[in-house]
């Protein structure tokens, strides 16, 4: 729907992997293939990606028992074993969540204490379903149910080199969404903020759209 809407008004839906931005009065947006294109303004939305485990096993078998998502797939393991890997707000969060369809959570952490919130630990202390498991790192995927939690990196390479990263490689923006690079943008899980929700996405991209918006238009 929100696709639909947006084609509607004239907007151009293009594919291509983005490896580099190049600043300047227009902005040059260079692809994997070749391709390039120029904009007055760049509104980088490319949301974070998944810390992989990096075992072997791992990456053949997302989608197929490892997943990333527990919300989206945390169904199709009804009255199973799973294990959930990370220590985190979101691991604990995510393992919680799976025992409303899995018959017993393993949690599995590398060290003896948790990184989460203490009200998110006492959670997990509380549920019958869940075991953890510390000192274990996983060394191989030889079943499925597995749940990595281990944390999340921006997807920003292609700005590198910019100036508008901190050290973790989010965008640091404005009240306007806008980075130093006048006429680069920033919206959603990309930028350098506390709370990482949809609610909070769509709000940068409306602020950085207007604000893009007028500053084009000169107004």
């Amino acid at each position: 729907d929100m696709f639909e809407h947006s084609t509607s008004f004239g907007a151009e839906y293009l594919y291509g992997n983005v490896i580099r931005v190049e600043d300047g009065a227009y902005k040059k947006i260079v692809c994997e293939d070749g391709t390039e294109y120029e904009a007055k303004a760049v509104i980088v939305a490319t949301g974070t990606q998944e810390r992989m485990m990096n075992v072997p096993g791992e990456l053949e078998n997302v989608g197929r028992g490892v997943s990333y998502c527990a919300v989206c797939d945390g169904a199709f393991f009804r009255d199973q074993e799973v294990v959930v890997i990370g220590g985190g707000n979101s691991a604990l969060e995510e393992a919680n969540y799976l025992t409303q369809f899995a018959s017993k959570v393993n949690i599995i952490i590398r060290r003896d204490v948790f990184r989460a919130d203490s009200i998110v630990q006492n959670a997990i202390k509380d549920n019958p379903k869940i075991t953890v498991v510390t000192k274990h790192v996983p060394v191989r995927v030889v079943d499925d149910g597995i749940f990595p939690y281990i944390g999340l990196d921006p997807a920003t390479s292609f700005l590198e080199g910019l100036g508008i990263l901190d050290e973790r490689g989010y965008m640091i923006v404005d009240e306007n969404c806008e980075t130093k690079a006048k006429g680069i943008y920033g919206a959603g899980d990309v930028i350098a903020k506390k709370l990482r929700q949809v609610v909070t996405a769509t709000n940068d991209g409306a602020i950085a759209a207007q604000h893009a918006f007028h500053e084009i238009k000169g107004i």
